[in-house]
C-alpha cells in the first residue's frame, strides 16, 4: 500500500524533503530556548548581570526568528506537497478509472469511487500535510526535550520517561478501537453519496410521483448513519484529551513538587526548574501532536485502502502482446459463447450462442427484458469478454485486436442516451474530434437531427447542459446516432436507440443508412417490430438463447414468439414486454 501510495508524490518530491528539514531546524532552534532562558535566570537574574541578560535575550530573538521562518517555510512546502500528493492521487484514479473493463467498474458503485476521489483523498492530504510536519517534529522535539533533561536532571526527567510510556500505551489502544469505527464510517459515506446521486439524477421522477419526503427520509436515515458511526468513533478518540490533559497537570505538579525540594536543598538551581518545566511542556506538546497524528493517520488508513483498491485493480480486459491494428470488415461471428459476469454464478447470461454475419448486412435484435440483447452487442466492441468461446470481427478474434482500434470501428449508440455539457458540434466530435462542421452537419441529416438543430437559435452552436436535460429524448437519440456515424464505423450498433423518435422519423433514419452506408454492418436492437421488419435477417432472443434467425416472413412463420409480438403490435394489444407478461401470468 505504501508503495502504491508513494508512487503518487512525483514532482513534489523536493518540497516533501524540504519540509521535515524545516521542522527539524525549527526543533532545533525551539530547544535551545529554554536553555537561554534558564541561563538568564541563573546567571543574569540571580547575580545582577544584565550584559548576560542582554546576551542571552539577543540570542534567543535571533533564534526564535529563525525559528518562526523555519516553521513558515515548513507550513509553505508541507502545504505544497500534500496539495500536490492528492492532485496526482486524484489524476491517478482518474486514469486508472478510464482502463476499466465494464466487469472492473461493476465492482465498484459510482458513489464509491466519488467518495474516494473526494473524501478519502481529502483525508490522505491531510494525512501526508500531517506527517510531513507534526510526524517528524514531534518525536524529535520529544527526543530533544528529553535528552536536555536527562542531561540537565536526570531524576526529574525520569517523570517525563514514566509519562510518555504510560500515555503511549493509553493512545495505541485508543487508536485500535478507532480504526474499525473509521473504515466503516467510509462505507456509510457511499451510501449517502448515492442516495443524493440517484435523486439528482431522477429529479423529475422524484417530482412526477411527489416523493420528495420519501427520498428526504431516506437521505436522513443514510446520514443518520454516518452520524452514529462517526459519533462511536469520536467517543474513543476524544479519550486522547483527557488523557493528554491528566498526564501534563500531573507531570507538571510532580516536577514542581519534587523540583522546589530540590531547590531548597541546593540540588537544582531555579532556571533549571523553569528549564526543566517548559521541557515538560514540549514533551507533553510533542505528545499531543502524536495523538492527533495517530488520530488522522487512523482514518487515513481506511481512505488509503480504498484509494489502494482503485489503483491496484487491473483491468479485465487488456491489449494483447501483439495487437491487431486494422479491422478488415464488418463481419461477425460468434462461435459457441458462453458469458457469464459472475463465475460462481449457475446460470449465464449468455449461453452457447452461435451466429455468423456478413459484412454490411442490417441485423435486427429483439427479445424481452432481460433477454440479453444488450450482452449480446457488448461482446462485440469488446466491453466484456466472453467466459468461453469466441466473437470474430473481420475474422479476427476480438481478443487480437488493439482495444482503441477495435471500438473506433465498432460505433455503439447505449440504450442509455449520454450527452456532455457543451455545444452540440462539441459533443459530436465525439465520434470524430477532427470532423468538419459541413461532416457534423451531414451525419445529422442521416440521423434526421438537422431539422431540428436548425430550428434552435443558435444552431449547431446551441449549448447543451448536463446530461442533455435541455433536449427531448428523442433528440438526445438522433443527437447520439449523429455522433456515432461520425466515426464512420464498420459496425454499427443500436441498442434501442430510436424508442424515443416517432415511426416517420424511424424509417427515415433507416432509409438514410441502407443508402448512406451500405458497407456497414448495422445490428439494431428495438421491441417495435417496424424498426427492425426491414432488415436482412432478425435475431429473436429469449433469455440467454437465440430463439430463432431469419427474415421478417420467415419468423413470422416459423418462431411462435416472433409471431405473437407480431401481432399483439399490429392488433393494438401491446409491446414485446407485456405480451411476455401476459403469457407468464
Amino acid at each position: 500500500m505504501l508503495k502504491t501510495l508513494a508512487k503518487q508524490i512525483k514532482e513534489f518530491k523536493k518540497d516533501s524533503i524540504l519540509t521535515p528539514v524545516f521542522m527539524i531546524l525549527e526543533v532545533i532552534l525551539e530547544t535551545l530556548i529554554p536553555l537561554l532562558m534558564g541561563s538568564i535566570i541563573d546567571k543574569g537574574v540571580e547575580k545582577g548581570n544584565m550584559g548576560h541578560i542582554y546576551l542571552m535575550g539577543g540570542l534567543m530573538l535571533i533564534l526564535a526568528a529563525v525559528s518562526l521562518y523555519a516553521g513558515v517555510m515548513g507550513g509553505k512546502y508541507g502545504a505544497r506537497a500534500s496539495a500536490g500528493f492528492a492532485k496526482n492521487l486524484r489524476e491517478a484514479m482518474y486514469r486508472k478509472i478510464q482502463t476499466f473493463s465494464f466487469a472492473n467498474i461493476d465492482k465498484f458503485s459510482t458513489a464509491g469511487l466519488v467518495t474516494r476521489m473526494t473524501t478519502d483523498v481529502s483525508n490522505m492530504q491531510n494525512a501526508y500535510q500531517m506527517i510531513l510536519r507534526m510526524c517528524v517534529r514531534a518525536p524529535i522535539s520529544l527526543v530533544c526535550a528529553m535528552a536536555m533533561s536527562f542531561f540537565i536532571n536526570v531524576r526529574i526527567a525520569c517523570i517525563y520517561l514514566i509519562a510518555v510510556i504510560l500515555l503511549g500505551t493509553a493512545l495505541m489502544i485508543v487508536v485500535k478501537f478507532a480504526m474499525k469505527y473509521f473504515g466503516q464510517l467510509f462505507e456509510k459515506y457511499d451510501e449517502l453519496n448515492a442516495s443524493v446521486q440517484e435523486n439528482i439524477a431522477a429529479e423529475r421522477v422524484v417530482k412526477a410521483y411527489v416523493r420528495e419526503d420519501y427520498e428526504t427520509d431516506k437521505f436522513h436515515k443514510a446520514s443518520g448513519n454516518i452520524y452514529k458511526m462517526g459519533m462511536r468513533a469520536e467517543k474513543i478518540v476524544i479519550l486522547n484529551s483527557p488523557l493528554m490533559q491528566f498526564t501534563v497537570y500531573s507531570c507538571i505538579l510532580l516536577i514542581s513538587w519534587i523540583g522546589a525540594k530540590m531547590i531548597v536543598g541546593s540540588e537544582l538551581s531555579t532556571g533549571n526548574l523553569t528549564t526543566l518545566l517548559s521541557y515538560c511542556m514540549n514533551i507533553l506538546m510533542s505528545l499531543m501532536m502524536l495523538s492527533m497524528v495517530f488520530v488522522m493517520i487512523t482514518m487515513s488508513v481506511a481512505s488509503a485502502k480504498r484509494i489502494c483498491e482503485v489503483l491496484n485493480e487491473e483491468s479485465s480486459i487488456q491489449n494483447p502482446a501483439e495487437p491487431v491494428y486494422k479491422v478488415e470488415d464488418g463481419s461477425i461471428r460468434f462461435e459457441d459463447v458462453v458469458l457469464r459476469y459472475n463465475e460462481n454464478s449457475e446460470r449465464p447470461v449468455l449461453d452457447h450462442i452461435n451466429l455468423d454475419i456478413a459484412s454490411g448486412e442490417t441485423i435486427g435484435i429483439m427479445g424481452g427484458t432481460g433477454s440479453s440483447k444488450t450482452s449480446l452487442v457488448n461482446l462485440i466492441s469488446r466491453l466484456y469478454d466472453v467466459s468461453s468461446g469466441a466473437v470474430y470481427v473481420g475474422g479476427k478474434d476480438v481478443r487480437s485486436y488493439d482495444l482503441d482500434s477495435l471500438r473506433n470501428q465498432v460505433s455503439v449508440v447505449l440504450q442509455k442516451n449520454v450527452l456532455f455539457s457543451g455545444t452540440i458540434l462539441e459533443n459530436l466530435r465525439w465520434g470524430d474530434e477532427n470532423a468538419s462542421e459541413e461532416e457534423c452537419r451531414r451525419a445529422c441529416e442521416l440521423a434526421c437531427a438537422s431539422e431540428f438543430i436548425e430550428k434552435m437559435p443558435e444552431g449547431y452552436n446551441t449549448y447543451i447542459e448536463q446530461g442533455g436535460s435541455n433536449v427531448s429524448g428523442g433528440q438526445k437519440q438522433r443527437l447520439c446516432i449523429a455522433r456515432a456515424l461520425l466515426k464512420k464505423p464498420k459496425v454499427l450498433i443500436l441498442d434501442d436507440s430510436t424508442s424515443a423518435v416517432d415511426t416517420a422519423t424511424d424509417a427515415k433514419i433507416r432509409k438514410a443508412f441502407a443508402e448512406a452506408i451500405p458497407n456497414t454492418t448495422k445490428l439494431i436492437i428495438a421491441q417495435r417490430i417496424s424498426s427492425i421488419e426491414h432488415a436482412d435477417r432478425i435475431i429473436v432472443m429469449n433469455e440467454g438463447h437465440v430463439d430463432g434467425v431469419g427474415t421478417h416472413e420467415e419468423l413470422l412463420a416459423t418462431n411462435a414468439i416472433y409471431r405473437e409480438v407480431y401481432e399483439a403490435q399490429t392488433g393494438g394489444s401491446g409491446d414485446f414486454d407485456e405480451k411476455e407478461k401476459g403469457d407468464e401470468a
